[in-house]
């Protein structure tokens, strides 16, 4: 949506797992948002006292506030003055499996609470650490998608609040929460493959429902396909091992349910931007022993 509007795209950089970085520079604009699809967290870098929400006319921005942009929400503002901004696009993706891992909760069922002009000190300082990495080099990536992945976990712990009950218990079509829990255990425990493939057939069943509602269910409740969801968590696994050990690659493509270790670089390439050696260097620099906690020192 900004790019319809008088914005500039300074640089940009898919971060893998589902999240997307932008640096943004505007001025003397009118943007709208009209529910993007996506959450979004913005944080000004430079400027925003001419920045205001439109309805909100003596309450401006400032060096340092962030915005939580719901993926529903719409908005309209008014820029008077220069002033640069980050946004992390946050996919429904990248936000049920964030839901699912910290809240064990539907993600259907949590919205995100939306801020303007937000302070908070742990959101700026991941702004201004961001900023500073070169979004070109594979080790600034890296250590991009580790900051964005802790202010994402931060956005669902404290930003977060259960939608009214009667929303929550409409019928919304979606898997109940014993099926999901169910579904969700089996395919991590079967991603390395060794007792049977994963298969849409096979999980279907555990839900004790057709392929085609199977499906259209686990859309429903987790905001993306099924294939898109076992694609997330092989990679979570993966980066789980490359953190924690020195397994050889074809071993940790064996472990994951990928066939070699050019799947594994392939995947890796495409989620991250960078190879699975860049990744396990980069957690190796900071003695992390999870994916969460891998960066790389600025």
């Amino acid at each position: 949506m900004l790019s319809r509007s008088r914005a500039t795209l300074e640089r940009r950089a898919p971060l893998g797992d589902a999240l997307l970085l932008a640096q943004w520079h505007n001025e003397r604009d009118s943007p709208s948002y009209h529910c993007p699809g996506h959450h979004t967290l913005s944080v000004y870098l430079e400027g925003g006292q001419g920045t205001r929400l439109v309805g909100r006319p003596h309450e401006p921005g400032a060096p340092g506030r962030h915005c939580v942009l719901p993926a529903e929400h719409e908005s309209h503002w008014q820029v008077d003055k220069p002033f640069r901004f980050l946004h992390l696009y946050v996919s429904e993706l990248a936000w049920s499996e964030r839901v699912v891992r910290l809240l064990d909760a539907e993600p259907r069922a949590i919205t995100l609470e939306p801020c303007i002009f937000g302070e908070d000190n742990a959101l700026s300082a991941w702004a201004a650490a961001v900023a500073r990495l070169d979004w070109n080099r594979p080790a600034d990536r890296l250590q991009a998608n580790a900051l964005s992945h802790a202010a994402l976990d931060q956005l669902v712990l404290r930003s977060a609040r259960p939608r009214a009950r009667q929303a929550a218990q409409r019928p919304l079509g979606g898997l109940s929460t014993a099926v999901r829990r169910r579904v969700l255990e089996h395919i991590d425990a079967g991603l390395d493959g060794a007792l049977e493939p994963l298969s849409v057939g096979r999980l279907a069943a555990l839900a004790h429902l057709s392929e085609y509602h199977f499906a259209r269910m686990f859309r429903v409740s987790m905001g993306c396909s099924v294939q898109s969801w076992v694609t997330q968590r092989r990679m979570a696994r993966a980066q789980a091992l490359l953190a924690r050990g020195r397994l050889p690659l074809a071993q940790v493509a064996q472990d994951c349910g990928l066939g070699s270790a050019s799947q594994l670089n392939r995947l890796f390439r495409q989620q991250l931007g960078a190879t699975p050696l860049q990744y396990r260097q980069a957690c190796a620099a900071t003695g992390a022993a999870a994916p969460a906690e891998c960066a790389v020192a600025a």
